[in-house]
Parts: C-alpha cells; sequence; structure tokens
C-alpha cells in the first residue's frame, strides 16, 4: 500500500501500481467522471499515470486550467479524427489547446469554409456520443517514423525528426480507428465532450514561416454542458461590442494607418485618456519615491551587444546605421537605466535606488500579429528599474508587488499571479538563478499570494512575476512584471561603495505595471465598453441647451465646470433635443446637463446620466461638488 496526500492534506490507502484515474473513482464516483487530468506531486500528468509510490494528488476537473487544457486537447484530437473521417486525404499538423479552446492545423486542398466547419462539427457530436476511449502507448522513435511514412503524415515525421533525440520513445493516443502523435494529456473518453463549436478557419503558416506552405487552421472550443457553450457564446458577443478597435474609432480615441502599420495614432480625445494614465503614473510613482529619467531612443550596437539583446533578442529589432556606425531602436529601456547609473557613483547609503521611464520602445512584429493596440510595434512602456543591496531585495519586491495590487484596484482589475523561471537560452550561472528565483518564491510565500509556477519561461536575465488582469468578462491579459536580474550588473559592471569603503556590485530589479500605456488604454476600452468612470472620461459633461435662446446660458455653464476642472463639452449644434441626447449617450458621455426655459428661469439644469437617464433638476453647484469628487477620488463607476 501507498499513502497519497490529496487536496485539503488528506492521506489516503491505495494499492501500489493504481492509475490517478482508478483512486479518484474510489475517492468518489463524480470526480472521477469529472476528471481530466492529475496532478502528482506538482506535476501534470496523464490521468493514466500509475502511482508507485507515496506521493500528493490532485485530480483535476474543468473547472481548473490544466483540466481544460485536457479536455481541450482530447477535443482537438476528435477535431483530427472527424478531419480523417469525412476528408481522408487531409494531412496532419499540429492540434494544440490554447486559452480559449483548440486548434488543429491540416493540409488539405481546399480550405474548410462554414459548410464543412457545421459538417465537422456534427462529426465532432457523432464522436463524442460514441464515448469512444484514449489509450495511450510509446513507440521508439525509428518505429514512429516508418509509422507517419506508412501514413502518409509529412508534418508528423517532420515533428519527429526535429524535435526527437535518437532512441527517445514517443507517446501516442489511440482513438478508435485513429491515433496521432501526442504527449498528453487527455481525458479517459471521449464522452465528456457534450458541447462543441467550431468558430473560425483561417489559413497559417508551418511554423509560422511566410516561406512554408499555408495550412488551414481549424478553431474551436467545447465543453462538458451545454449551458456552459451558451455562456461562452453570450461573452464572445459582449466582446465583439467591446472591441477596442471598433470602439476607438466610434469615440474618437486612436486609430490605426496604413501609413504606418502597427503604429497607433492616437486622437485628441485618447490623448486626454492617455495623459491622465500618465499623470496618475507619475503621481504614486513620485510619492513612492521613483525618481523619474528620459533616455534615448536609439542606441549603437556596441550597447546592445553590453546588455544582451543583440544576442537574444536581435530578431526583432529595428537596425539602422549612422557615421558608419550600427544603431538600433531600443526594444527595452534598461541598457539605457544602466548608462545612467554609471553616470554616478552610487553608495550603499544611496540604495535602494529608483528611477522610472515611461520609454518609447520599438519591437518588430509581423503584420498578421498586429492588433490594434493590443499588438503594435511601438509602444510606451511604463518603465522602472530599482538598483539594490541584496538584503533589500525582499523589501523592495514586495512594495513593487503592494504598488501593483493599489493601482489595479483604482481601475478595478483582478488579478492572477505567475513566476517564471529559467529559460533554455539564458544568461547567468544555475547558481545565481536559484538564488534570483528563491527570492521572488519568499516574497510571494510572505504575502500569502497564490501563483502558478511558468517552468522555463522567465528573461533571459532572470526570473520574473507576471500579473495578468482580469477584466469585466474574467478575460485575461498579462500586464505588470517583475524582473530580478543579477546579470545586468554583472555585464555593465554597476557598483557601489559599500560600508567597508571597498566596491560591490548591486542586484536590480525591473518592473513595469501598465505594461505598455498603449495596451493598457485598449484593455480599459474593453473592460469599460468605452463608458470610463468620469475622472478618465475625456468628456465628462455634455451641456444641451433646447433652442438657440438657451446657448447663452448653456455656454456661460460650460465656462464655470471648466473653471473648476471639468471637462465640458457644450453642444450648440441646430438639432433637436433628442438627437443630441442620443449622440452624447452614443458617446458614452458620463453626465449631461440640459437647459431649457425652466432651467434658465431657474438658474438650474436638467441632469442625465449614462447609466440612468432622466434624474430631473439639479442645483448646479451641488453637481458641480459632485463630478469633482468623483475626479478626485478616481471612483470607478
Amino acid at each position: 500500500m501507498i499513502k497519497v496526500t490529496l487536496k485539503g492534506s488528506e492521506v489516503r490507502e491505495f494499492e501500489q501500481g493504481i492509475t490517478a484515474a482508478e483512486a479518484a473513482k474510489q475517492i468518489s464516483g463524480g470526480l472521477y467522471r469529472a476528471a481530466c487530468a492529475a496532478r502528482i506531486d506538482g506535476e501534470l500528468k496523464d490521468l493514466r499515470t500509475p502511482l508507485t509510490k507515496d506521493c500528493s494528488l490532485q485530480i483535476l476537473t474543468f473547472d481548473d486550467p490544466e483540466g481544460k487544457h485536457a479536455f481541450w486537447h482530447t477535443s482537438s484530437h476528435m477535431l483530427a479524427r472527424a478531419v480523417k473521417r469525412l476528408y481522408p486525404a487531409a494531412k496532419l499538423a499540429i492540434g494544440p489547446a490554447i486559452d480559449n479552446g483548440f486548434y488543429y492545423d491540416f493540409d488539405v486542398e481546399k480550405p474548410f469554409g462554414p459548410e464543412e466547419l457545421a459538417r465537422l462539427e456534427a462529426e465532432m457530436k457523432k464522436i463524442a456520443k460514441e464515448a469512444i476511449p484514449l489509450e495511450r502507448y510509446e513507440i521508439d522513435l525509428a518505429s514512429a517514423m516508418k509509422k507517419a511514412e506508412a501514413q502518409g503524415e509529412p508534418y508528423k515525421l517532420e515533428l519527429m525528426q526535429k524535435h526527437a533525440a535518437e532512441g527517445a520513445a514517443l507517446s501516442y493516443y489511440r482513438q478508435g480507428d485513429f491515433e496521432d502523435l501526442c504527449a498528453g494529456p487527455h481525458l479517459m473518453d471521449t464522452s465528456p465532450v457534450r458541447a462543441v463549436k467550431l468558430t473560425q478557419s483561417t489559413g497559417a503558416y508551418w511554423h509560422g514561416d511566410a516561406s512554408g506552405p499555408m495550412l488551414c487552421r481549424v478553431y474551436g472550443i467545447t465543453f462538458p454542458k451545454a449551458s456552459l457553450l451558451d455562456e461562452y457564446l453570450a461573452r464572445v458577443e459582449e466582446a465583439k461590442k467591446r472591441d477596442h478597435r471598433k470602439l476607438g474609432k466610434e469615440l474618437g480615441l486612436f486609430t490605426v494607418m496604413d501609413e504606418g502599420p502597427g503604429f497607433p495614432f492616437f486622437l485628441p480625445k485618447g490623448m486626454i485618456l492617455k495623459n491622465l494614465l500618465i499623470d496618475y503614473w507619475r503621481q504614486i510613482h513620485t510619492r513612492a519615491g521613483y525618481q523619474e529619467i528620459s533616455t534615448p531612443i536609439m542606441l549603437n550596437r556596441d550597447l546592445w551587444e553590453r546588455s544582451g539583446h543583440w544576442e537574444n533578442f536581435r530578431e526583432n529589432m529595428y537596425l539602422t546605421e549612422m557615421d558608419d556606425t550600427p544603431f538600433a531602436l531600443k526594444p527595452m529601456n534598461c541598457p539605457g537605466a544602466m548608462l545612467w547609473y554609471l553616470n554616478n557613483h552610487w553608495s550603499y547609503k544611496d540604495l535602494p535606488l529608483r528611477s522610472a521611464e515611461l520609454g518609447i520602445v520599438h519591437r518588430y512584429e509581423r503584420s498578421g500579429a498586429l492588433h490594434g493596440l493590443m499588438r503594435v510595434r511601438a509602444f510606451t512602456q511604463d518603465d522602472a528599474h530599482i538598483f539594490m543591496l541584496p538584503s533589500q531585495i525582499e523589501d523592495e519586491i514586495g512594495g513593487v508587488i503592494d504598488l501593483v495590487d493599489r493601482i489595479y484596484k483604482v481601475f478595478d482589475l483582478e488579478y492572477r499571479v505567475e513566476l517564471s523561471t529559467k529559460p533554455e537560452k539564458a544568461m547567468g550561472s544555475d547558481e545565481q538563478w536559484e538564488i534570483a528565483t528563491s527570492a521572488l518564491e519568499r516574497v510571494l510565500a510572505k504575502k500569502g499570494i497564490q501563483y502558478k509556477l511558468n517552468p522555463g519561461d522567465g528573461a533571459f536575465y532572470g526570473p520574473k512575476i507576471d500579473f495578468h488582469v482580469l477584466d469585466s468578462l474574467k478575460r485575461s491579459w498579462q500586464c505588470a512584471t517583475i524582473q530580478l536580474d543579477f546579470q545586468m550588473p554583472e555585464r555593465f559592471d554597476l557598483t557601489y561603495t559599500g560600508e567597508d569603503g571597498q566596491k560591490h556590485r548591486p542586484v536590480m530589479v525591473h518592473r513595469v505595471i501598465y505594461g505598455a500605456i498603449d495596451r493598457f488604454f485598449g484593455i480599459l476600452i474593453e473592460h469599460y465598453a468605452g463608458a470610463f468612470p468620469v475622472w478618465l472620461a475625456p468628456v465628462q459633461v455634455k451641456i444641451l441647451p433646447i433652442a438657440d435662446r438657451h446657448h447663452d446660458y448653456a455656454q456661460s455653464l460650460g465656462n464655470r465646470l471648466e473653471k473648476a476642472g471639468i471637462r465640458v463639452d457644450v453642444d450648440l449644434r441646430n438639432e433637436k433635443i433628442g438627437y443630441k441626447i442620443r449622440q452624447a449617450q452614443s458617446e458614452k458621455v458620463p453626465y449631461m446637463l440640459v437647459v431649457g426655459d425652466k432651467e434658465v428661469e431657474a438658474g438650474k439644469a436638467a441632469l442625465r446620466t449614462r447609466e440612468k437617464g432622466d434624474l430631473g433638476s439639479v442645483d448646479v453647484a451641488v453637481f458641480q461638488e459632485r463630478v469633482l469628487q468623483e475626479i478626485q477620488s478616481r471612483q470607478n463607476s
């Protein structure tokens, strides 16, 4: 017998060699039916994995992110099987689970259209009803390659040749008469997939390489209940209404032009909102003891070689030449901050030294990846670099976490946290990485913050804590990051004079909170659906005179509110009042003041809000105070 620690620290005994699935069945029939994957001693495993020794076991269901991943991975195999049933000549490429569902790439004679997607969807539902068991088996590389050749699957063969070591065993998953090369994990059978929707079919280059073959990529999503699919589709429709590209155009906030793909133009109303984000950022950073700096947008090749970017990031950089010297537009602000630090001699008494920069950076993105403000080629990073003593690491990182929390609460944004460790392509020794990673782990533990571990996803110079904000539709966006770095100070020979009078090496933190102001702007558009809280609204109050004779009074009201510090637009157009109200409503202006004969005579205004409509007559002084209080407190609604 072996002892297995379950969720909640309960310990149960099972026979040695029992699978995770069989253990789930003994714990609860309902848990077994809902099971998608398992976590054994902290590692994600297939439900078919035997428990051979004392261990911890967590059964993962669709409610867990890793459970969803296994559910959607199985769904991608079901899609592949449906394609092979209906279109036997199709060649299989790859079919991973993604954040919202899955996709599979196929080499087909003609791309799938709506009619073909409907047929495939129906076939997937049929496969689900058949409750076909999935079986895992291993095969040596040579046999696997022969199998791929015999099946006429060139893409699978290429994957084996590129990614499998000589003599390695590869795993396959069999689903009835269909099988696919795959590492898993997968569901036990196809029956849990009760709701299916294939969402779109697009073109995708093999390996993302434009010189390679164009494949047909089919996206889909599945659920264990039809009601969950209905809820998802409703969220998708709501997301379409909130699309920041659509609202950005309708509200006159920003645009992207053919003359500069990936380089957004911020329009006057958009600049008001962007500057408000910057003003708030400056205010809170000044209070937190940061000094603002500004570094050049273009620096020479020697600097980028020194920083490691030339070796590790050059494919994403814009290069040029000046005076026979190679230069690059900066993709990151950190090397400039290193030069700023080197511009002075620092003592241990000066540390921690917190510098902040609103730096414009440029990064090359493929045209197909560009997406409004979310994926661009130039953006403003709200960067900061903290230079510190090793003994100050945990306090400083804790302070940054508190700052992130404070700022996100202002925007009513929830968040989840991820810790990313050493990537394959990295600078520095394993010992340095272990020290840095352990420091981040200790801070998160002290703060009582739950986090997801992302092995191998750190920056090339250090481990990092990432904050993924959740908007009003519970969609996740990666924004803030805290990166602990022992490498840059070494490469730039940064020093400070210690208490002993000797030179010592500081440790540094790279961090952003908005992430990129442009992207955060886009997230806020979708989070608020363009109906910004009063303090962020480009126009806070719109004054709507009913007739020409009310213009003077309307203008005087506008002047009064503007003088008090409120952003006002007075609509003096020769239009009916109903039209003016509808226009203001479509512009998502928080407050409207309608003025006619009664209001002019009483020295008041008729108040309307975008949420509640007509609220009746209001004293202008009382209204002014109300709006100013909302602005000053940065109320979120």
